[in-house]
């Protein structure tokens, strides 16, 4: 495809020959002969810096927002990041056109709402694609993801994809970075869905109002809204939005609401209240966050024209979500595992609230802290844990960079504030072995912090850690 095609004259500058590409490319390692080359200014490094490697690489031309002194064609932006996403739409077609796109942000619950979506419109009928955290789905084909939300060029690129295959609709989940770093610039969401908002990534945010902000930035590129009324911020964001919004809340006066709620460790049950009636409903995901999820997925539904039928198949016929309070094989053991992915102060008090309500002794709480990660969140986590708990192991999560015993001391910090009982054990696989080992009768085990994820990031390098794997391989050296 020729320059030519890709750039809008009237605010890019051409500089150079009118030279053909073969595919746009932001990450100077994987450049090769003929690509458009993009240098991306980030909060850590300068992709202006990787210019000349590019170049030697193959790349045919590159994207600026500085000439260069390379003898080769340049698009001159004002900002990279935008452009490369106006650039990649128009490369691969403007895939999005066409198709009904539904954006969820949020502090937590994103996954699992994305989850409910997808499974009520697969009811109606609809192929559907769906783009996250854990995985991309082009309807039962799941391709792996590195990332909540992908960079512009692989959007675009999975975005075209999705078209080439007949989807109708695709419910993606839309991080606080991708908005901030225009990861989803010129894309048009049909509606755009607001889940709740509590601390969290302030390491890249620097303060609360920063994170709210980025958060708010769907719907300026979203025709309608879905807000959680029952979060305070979801009731400011409704009264600044000059679309139309539909809300959902318990406590609030919402327009789908729920009552007579009833949780057990096999999942919830309640009546939910919506324009078109009223419905009892069972899925098989415990906790009341749960119920905040399936009334922003069937608020959702409504607004896209999905009859109530399909909305109660979708939701009673849901699967557990990987890594979401996701209960372990623990054989003829008389303990139960859950695997979680919370790794916010806020989702940790839910997820053993919840836990809390079914549990019949102990809950034993394995959990860490990211590092190079909001550090002000770490004493939190641990009195947070501690409150909700009858013991803690206290363990690394991701360390990355960091020291790990740093990041553990700081949560020990909060621990102690709890009064909760709790032991250290910075090796992680070495801490679930103890949990494993010391679990007494009918002790629930909270594995926090992971989830989903197959690695542990530690010193920079990405090792194998499956969570699931790893209890599987301990329980068969473990007596039970």
């Amino acid at each position: 495809m020729l320059l030519s095609d890709l750039v809008d004259k009237n605010r890019y500058r051409l500089v150079g020959e009118n030279v053909d590409i073969n595919k746009i490319e932001y990450d100077s390692r994987k450049v090769s002969k003929g690509d458009l080359f993009c240098c991306i200014v980030g909060s850590v490094s300068d992709g202006h810096d990787f210019a000349r490697q590019a170049v030697e690489s193959g790349a045919s031309a590159l994207l600026v927002e500085r000439e260069l002194p390379i003898d080769i064609p340049m698009i001159v932006a004002d900002n990279t990041r935008i452009a490369m996403a106006e650039l990649a739409a128009a490369y691969y077609g403007h895939p999005a056109k066409g198709m009904r796109l539904i954006g969820v942000t949020g502090t937590n619950g994103k996954t699992t709402t994305t989850h409910m979506i997808k499974s009520i419109a697969e009811q109606a009928g609809l192929k559907v694609g769906m783009i996250g955290t854990i995985h991309n789905m082009i309807g039962n084909e799941s391709i792996d993801t590195d990332r909540t939300t992908p960079e512009s060029v692989d959007l675009q690129a999975i975005l075209r994809r999705m078209k080439d295959e007949a989807v109708g609709l695709v419910v993606m989940e839309v991080s606080s970075h991708s908005l901030v770093q225009y990861r989803v610039h010129g894309v048009e969401f049909d509606i755009g869905v607001f889940t709740n908002l509590t601390q969290d990534h302030l390491d890249y945010h620097k303060s609360f109002d920063n994170y709210v902000a980025a958060k708010k930035m769907l719907f300026a590129q979203s025709k309608r809204a879905v807000i959680n009324l029952d979060d305070a911020h979801g009731a400011k964001i409704k009264q600044e939005l000059s679309i139309p919004v539909t809300t959902f809340g318990i406590t609030s006066k919402a327009d789908t609401t729920a009552s007579d709620i009833e949780i057990t460790a096999k999942g919830v049950q309640f009546d939910i209240h919506t324009p078109q009636g009223s419905t009892r409903m069972h899925i098989p995901i415990p906790g009341l966050f749960s119920v905040f999820n399936a009334m922003g997925a069937v608020a959702v539904a409504l607004e896209i024209g999905l009859p109530m039928s399909a909305i109660k198949r979708g939701m009673e016929n849901m699967l557990s979500v990987s890594g979401r309070l996701e209960p372990l094989p623990t054989g003829s053991r008389d303990f139960t595992v859950l695997l979680d992915y919370a790794h916010t102060p806020d989702a940790l008090e839910n997820i053993l609230k919840t836990v809390r309500e079914f549990a019949k002794a102990r809950i034993v709480t394995l959990f860490g802290c990211g590092g190079d990660r909001d550090k002000a969140k770490r004493p939190i986590m641990g009195e947070t844990a501690g409150r909700f708990s009858d013991f803690l192991i206290v363990t690394s999560d991701n360390p990355r960079s960091e020291d790990p015993y740093a990041i553990i001391a700081s949560i020990e910090e909060g621990v102690k504030k709890s009064g909760c009982g709790y032991v250290i054990i910075e090796n992680r696989k070495e801490a679930i072995k103890y949990a494993l080992e010391n679990a007494q009768k009918d002790d629930i085990i909270v594995l926090a912090g992971k989830g989903h994820e197959s690695y542990q990031e530690i010193r920079g390098v990405k090792h194998h850690f499956d969570e699931k794997e790893i209890v599987a391989e301990l329980l068969s050296g473990v007596s039970g």
